[in-house]
């Protein structure tokens, strides 16, 4: 008879996923048990509250892990193997930690929509009709939009420190069902959200039925999913090779398909563009983080002795998503279509990061990884992005946000502070010097450079040249270009919370683009993965 043992689970290192967790399932029984009119000062406090205690936690458990037996990584291998709480783990999660509290704030406002939020009054109604137009009169709102936040979240935490490939797919699931239905919840322009959800949804659920039947053929070529398992046998190399070559194939569609990477990217731009701008920059920021940490888990981990095998088939991935995201923003008209593509194009740059899985780089005083240099472009952009999308929010005319570029014609001599602190989003994502976007580029071009990949690094050199002439259009078209007398858009004045997160994401991408050494520190004790 097998030998069944308790298992045993080390509730101290897990505390920010219990309790982001439990915060979210407190949001249910708010929304179960409080009138509808009172329930969203309670559940933006849960929220807050949620995040800022898990955050909280996990800088206590960065301070309090422990050693690794090899003395090359910081951690433990918790939950029976199938989460893992290591020095990159750790600083995940306080990146989405952050990004959450951020997006949050951004779901709280209210002063830009006439006291309503950005959300659905009444998601059943059809949109046009009478039910809906009864819901906007009463001032009613969606405040199931916070838990479904919190589990998001919650899931994105657990992505990118699953043990095993099971874990990872529900924690997948986890984060990316809760998003398809924040996607179809803006309160304006409700059809073009209902289709963003929609196409969302149908195509997530196609890369998830790829990643587990990745898994499937994974897990007969090594006979386990754990990723530790998997990287034995790779490195005895007993088993089908065709079998793990075709898994590792269709495990990459999966977590290419979460990061935007071509040819996965077609949800994209019509995603960002029909969501409710708060979801938009929320996801641009933090699905991010945990997907490429995730796939950077399973890379580095599990697949690392076969990387001759998949770092050509990134390589050529990366070239095609940066080259196609810059071309192709080039083309747009809608500054959220254009911030789209100019996501994919980054997420080209940080793919080329990923295949430098041997190499490293240096700026000043600090030398680092090729997974370090990864971790800070996750932090540089995350924080470009978020802030760009909430200044987004506050430019806007009779019919909502304003999106159209010719709405933004003279916008700097209308509102220089906005137009300014745009501007210097898309400066920091062109990759200009003293900006946090030239160092995060840095770090990943230097360190697949090292790794041999310059015939990776030209294309992403030539995609960011290309980017600069969109973000400089948009500068141009901000303030040297005479305002739109038909369709020229006012700034609305935020609440604190709007205003709050752009201040510090712009101090952040100041700071990261000045003295990024601190942070390049905090990266580099990170250390690396627990195999």
């Amino acid at each position: 008879m097998p030998d069944f043992g308790k298992p045993t689970i080390e509730y101290v290192e897990l505390i920010p996923l219990f309790v982001v967790f439990g915060a979210a399932c407190l949001g249910v029984l708010v929304e179960a048990f409080l009138p509808r009119e009172t329930r969203r000062v309670p559940q933006v406090l849960v929220t807050l509250v949620g995040l800022a205690g898990a955050l909280g936690a996990t800088i206590y458990v960065a301070t309090d892990v422990d050693k690794h037996a090899d003395g090359a990584a910081r951690g433990l291998v918790g939950a029976e193997g199938s989460i893992i709480v290591d020095g990159p783990t750790l600083y995940l999660w306080g990146l989405v930690l952050v990004f959450g509290i951020l997006g949050t704030a951004l779901f709280a406002e209210r002063r830009l929509e006439g006291g309503l939020s950005a959300f659905a009054g009444q998601a059943a109604a059809l949109p046009g009709t009478e039910a809906e137009r009864i819901a906007a009169t009463k001032g009613l709102d969606h405040t199931e939009v916070y838990p479904l936040l919190l589990f998001s979240i919650g899931g994105m935490l657990l992505f990118p420190a699953s043990g095993d490939l099971l874990t990872m797919f529900v924690a997948l699931e986890v984060l990316s069902l809760p998003l398809y239905l924040l996607c179809g919840l803006a309160r304006r322009r409700r059809l073009l959200s209902q289709e963003a959800a929609m196409k969302y949804f149908l195509l997530g659920a196609f890369s998830s039925g790829f990643f587990l039947y990745g898994a499937a053929l994974v897990y007969g070529y090594a006979g386990s999913v754990s990723l530790s398992d998997i990287d034995q046998a790779v490195r005895e190399g007993t088993a089908d090779h065709t079998l793990l070559l075709v898994g590792i194939a269709l495990l990459a569609v999966g977590l290419l398909f979460k990061v935007g990477a071509a040819p996965f990217q077609a949800w994209t731009p019509d995603v960002y563009q029909g969501a409710p701008t708060a979801v938009t920059a929320f996801m641009s920021a933090a699905t991010k983080v945990a997907a490429f940490g995730a796939l950077l888990r399973l890379f580095y981990v599990a697949f690392d002795a076969e990387r001759w095998s998949w770092q050509p088939m990134l390589a050529v991935v990366a070239i095609v998503t940066m080259l196609l995201g810059a071309v192709l923003a080039v083309a747009q008209t809608d500054v959220k279509r254009m911030l789209a593509y100019s996501a994919i194009a980054h997420t080209g740059f940080l793919l080329t990061g990923v295949i430098g899985a041997q190499g490293s780089g240096e700026l000043g005083d600090n030398q680092y990884t090729s997974l370090e240099g990864v971790l800070f472009y996750l932090t540089t952009y995350g924080f470009a992005s978020v802030g760009a999308f909430a200044l987004l929010t506050v430019v806007r005319d009779a019919g909502g946000e304003a999106t159209g570029g010719s709405s933004w014609s003279g916008l700097g001599k209308r509102s220089p502070l906005v137009a300014g602190a745009f501007a210097f989003f898309m400066l920091s994502m062109a990759g200009i010097p003293l900006t946090s976007g030239f160092v995060g580029k840095w770090a990943v071009f230097t360190s697949a450079m090292s790794a041999g990949f310059w015939w990776v690094v030209l294309p992403a050199i030539t995609a960011s040249i290309i980017a600069v002439f969109f973000y400089i259009r948009q500068i141009r078209l901000m303030f040297f270009s005479e305002p739109d007398p038909d369709g020229a858009a006012a700034v609305t004045e935020p609440s604190l919370l709007t205003t709050g997160t752009v201040a510090i994401c712009l101090a952040a991408t100041l700071v990261l683009g000045i003295v990024p050494g601190p942070v390049l520190d905090l990266v580099v004790g990170a250390g690396e993965f627990i195999r």
